[in-house]
């Protein structure tokens, strides 16, 4: 059959088909599992129902890790890179309880709201989904994550080893997590944004959308308000996901959201997808007010998220607030006014 695709292609008037050759293929199986990862192909056991189902399953995964948990009840969570600390906290917090019920947290492993989530269900189990190769760790940051993830978790993937991930693998990224998962949770996101995209899949897809709402000061949060608008379940705890998906009802198809219009294939010379929230921060000041929103946060968290100094920290509160941009709170909390 393969012999044959360059003559039917011609016949057909098709571009010309270079086959791959057998020696590539061999080689590109040593390198895969010289780092310790395996091939999961559509059809065998192995490959996971939930994905199987969808009309443009990847025909090939590649796993690293304990491959057994793509079979549990999964709960996908996505949200924005630069998130806000209480957003982190909270992700964290639910990521945990959700493992806690049994059920397994899937994202992709992108700084932020997913690196929140795979933190908090690391010690009952978490699958990351990549967008580059399984070899190229993005972002960098996220190499000892990488590497839990690894030892205690799933790592997922479907492009080739050594591929760097661009713009448009996001987007094909994101339809695998919702694919894998019973339901989308996601905690911010701005109006253009990946984490809208894997909420629009999963409503495609069937699968139940929930939102975390938030400040519409704070334009991190529009985009998951402007879902809880269209239909989306309002997420305050995690029992507010396990209610619906332990409930006898759930066979129901997901609601039909309609997320604004997206661009499935960004620009290749960016990164990741665009979006209309805060660039990602520069400075210490930058990473302070990156960490800050409308939702009051300890400032202990705060410094412990942000990694830099107490004294630095102070410091930098004490300006935001002698700018009348902050605003304290009782219990030593601070907020963005």
């Amino acid at each position: 059959a393969l012999a044959a695709l360059p003559d039917l292609a011609r016949a057909d008037g098709r571009r010309r088909i270079r086959l791959c050759p057998v020696s590539t293929a061999e080689g590109e199986m040593e390198r895969t599992h010289k780092i310790g990862a395996q091939f999961c192909f559509f059809g065998t056991d192995a490959y996971p129902e939930s994905l199987a189902a969808l009309p443009d399953a990847p025909p090939v995964l590649i796993t690293k890790g304990h491959h057994d948990l793509v079979h549990g009840r999964q709960l996908g969570i996505v949200g924005a890179r630069n998130a806000s600390a209480a957003g982190m906290k909270f992700t964290r917090t639910v990521a945990h309880e959700l493992g806690e019920a049994g059920f397994i947290v899937t994202s992709g492993m992108a700084r932020g709201i997913d690196t929140a989530a795979h933190e908090g269900a690391l010690p009952t189990g978490t699958i990351a989904v990549m967008a580059g190769g399984m070899d190229i760790i993005y972002p960098p940051e996220n190499a000892e994550l990488y590497d839990r993830l690894g030892q205690g978790g799933l790592i997922i993937c479907e492009l080739p080893i050594g591929t760097k991930p661009l713009a448009r693998h996001f987007p094909q990224r994101n339809r695998i997590i919702s694919g894998l998962s019973l339901g989308v949770l996601v905690v911010e996101a701005a109006l253009r944004s990946g984490s809208l995209i894997t909420a629009r899949n999963a409503a495609e897809q069937g699968r139940e959308v929930f939102a975390v709402p938030g400040s519409p000061l704070d334009p991190r949060h529009r985009g998951t308000n402007d879902l809880i608008r269209q239909g989306a379940t309002l997420v305050e705890n995690a029992a507010d996901i396990t209610d619906v998906l332990d409930s006898p009802l759930f066979q129901r198809p997901a609601l039909p959201l309609t997320p604004p219009e997206l661009p499935l294939k960004a620009p290749e010379n960016k990164a990741e997808p665009k979006n209309d929230a805060p660039p990602a921060a520069t400075t210490d000041h930058d990473l302070v007010l990156e960490k800050l929103g409308a939702t009051p946060i300890d400032i202990d968290e705060l410094i412990r998220q942000s990694g830099l100094t107490a004294a630095n920290v102070l410091t930098i509160l004490l300006e935001l607030e002698l700018a009348g941009r902050l605003e304290r709170h009782a219990g030593n909390k601070v907020a963005l006014r």
